[in-house]
């Protein structure tokens, strides 16, 4: 088969077409022909060689696709050949195939597109695990989700609101925020030219948000505790903005906040199969039903990876940049 290698760390440049060995299933695994994968910032990370993957994983990028059961492998029961599918990886998604964990499998929402649901594995995990499994937002409270324009941002804005959340959202421009309202969004706050805190305290009579969905990390961390409610829960899932940063423990203490960090690649299976089961109970009938649906800004072909990172680092897009293998 073919697939995006990444002989030595660097820029885009640094992802290299190559025919490579074929995968094959092994205990509990099934082979799946990949016709799209989803393209996510970890990846860039891992271009740049700053995010290995995790032991027993595939070496190439790629952490969720969406395609066809080409095979099963021993101890598999419950899939068939042929079944139209979308998965979380741990890596190996840039490529023809690749061999998926059981558990981490989903069957394509109904009435979906083969392609776009591609775009659904990594971030409905990654929202309703930290959202809901960790910050357990309720009706009627508010969450701020910094990077609303995001992948993640967009389907954290959907999936809030239709639980009956209040929805503020950080992004960097009129474009996105209007994208943004589009989808939900309660309060839109222009992060290049307004102060988050002042603006969120404004129109909630100085409560705070009762939930922050973090993916700066070091830069925010201050700020997020000053824009929290009491009793608020913020969960950092992403380090843009540095990972270093001091605590000032008197304001987590004086709000009675709770502080979460977490990743999803690195998790054992057990977990992230408990996720993936999480999202297929609560978050696929709101797919079916027509209340949340994934955001695609493009699709490109997968020989054009490094085309989809520069999209992804000039952060022009709104949603998810998808890449196809012809397969479909």
């Amino acid at each position: 088969m073919y697939a995006i290698t990444i002989p030595v760390p660097g820029g885009p440049e640094a992802l290299v077409w190559a025919e490579v060995p074929d995968p094959v299933p092994g205990e509990g695994e099934v082979l799946v022909e990949v016709v799209a994968s989803g393209v996510n910032r970890a990846d860039i990370v891992q271009r740049q060689g700053f995010y290995d993957p995790p032991p027993g994983a595939s070496p190439y990028p790629g952490l969720e696709v969406s395609g066809r059961i080409a095979a099963l492998g021993p101890g598999v029961g419950g899939w068939a050949v042929g079944d139209e599918v979308c998965a979380l990886l741990s890596g190996g998604g840039y490529a023809e195939k690749v061999c998926v964990p059981a558990g981490q499998l989903l069957p394509v929402p109904d009435g979906m597109d083969l392609v776009s649901a591609a775009a659904l594995p990594e971030v409905t995990a990654t929202v309703w695990s930290n959202v809901f499994m960790v910050a357990h937002l309720r009706p009627g409270e508010t969450l701020l989700v910094h990077g609303g324009g995001s992948g993640i941002g967009t389907m954290a804005v959907q999936l809030a609101k239709a639980v009956g959340a209040r929805v503020a959202v950080t992004a960097g421009g009129q474009d996105k925020l209007e994208r943004c309202r589009e989808l939900g969004a309660d309060i839109l706050i222009d992060y290049r030219e307004q102060d988050f805190v002042e603006e969120l305290r404004k129109v909630t009579g100085g409560v705070g948000a009762d939930v922050i969905l973090d993916i700066i990390g070091a830069k925010y961390l201050d700020r997020n505790l000053d824009a929290l409610a009491v009793n608020g829960r913020l969960t950092i899932i992403g380090l843009q903005g540095g990972r270093t940063a001091e605590l000032d423990l008197a304001k987590l203490l004086t709000k009675r906040a709770a502080v979460a960090g977490t990743t999803l690649r690195a998790r054992p299976l057990t977990e992230k199969a408990a996720i993936v089961a999480a999202v297929r109970e609560h978050v696929w009938p709101l797919i079916a039903g027509g209340r949340v649906r994934p955001v695609v800004d493009r699709t490109l072909p997968l020989r054009d990876a490094a085309l989809a990172h520069a999209v992804l680092e000039e952060s022009a897009h709104v949603g998810k940049v998808l890449l196809t293998t012809g397969a479909a």
